[in-house]
């Protein structure tokens, strides 16, 4: 057991390592049906991705306690993630390529949950191949893909340079879902 938790942690090493180096390697990994289920604004985690595309539906956001306290989710509570090697306002992600293997981004125009308040200015930038991705206080949202369960912040602080957004709780537990 020891031997395969080990191999589990130097696996997801790598793809820490791999996902956070910038490429200028065009890509279509955030276009994966796996990306766009988990960074769907779709209701449960095993519902079908839509055939429409990813930018059409709003990106839903609200707030969820993780061990990381409580922090910008998606719809369906995976939290959310900002990439300190993008730039404040650029329309240039700097995920890009390998890093969007394991680093997905919040897809379409971003809106908050129905009494949820946002402590900053949510809007899109457009990736490389048209995807609408939502942004907060100007930085691209991301999941991250070894997250596999909602509340859970495995990505926080990853290479120094992922983090957790951190937000307010809730006024009553009905908000973001619950604890």
């Amino acid at each position: 057991m020891r031997h395969r938790m080990l191999a589990v942690s130097a696996v997801l090493g790598i793809l820490l390592l791999v996902g956070c180096r910038t490429s200028a390697v065009p890509g279509s990994a955030y276009a994966s049906a796996g990306a766009t289920a988990r960074s769907s604004t779709a209701p449960s985690a095993t519902s079908p991705a839509s055939t429409a595309p990813a930018s059409a539906s709003p990106a839903m956001l609200t707030v969820r306690k993780t061990p990381a306290g409580y922090v910008l989710a998606n719809a369906i509570g995976y939290t959310i993630y900002w990439f300190a090697r993008d730039h404040r306002g650029s329309p240039r992600p700097a995920c890009t390529g390998p890093c969007l293997a394991v680093w997905l981004p919040v897809a379409g125009h971003p809106v908050a949950a129905k009494g949820v308040r946002l402590n900053a200015v949510l809007g899109t930038i457009t990736r490389p191949g048209g995807m609408v991705q939502a942004t907060y206080d100007g930085y691209p949202l991301y999941t991250f893909g070894s997250d596999s369960a909602p509340g859970q912040a495995h990505g926080n602080g990853a290479a120094g340079v992922w983090h957790v957004i951190p937000e307010k709780g809730p006024a009553s537990s009905a908000v973001g879902g619950s604890w």
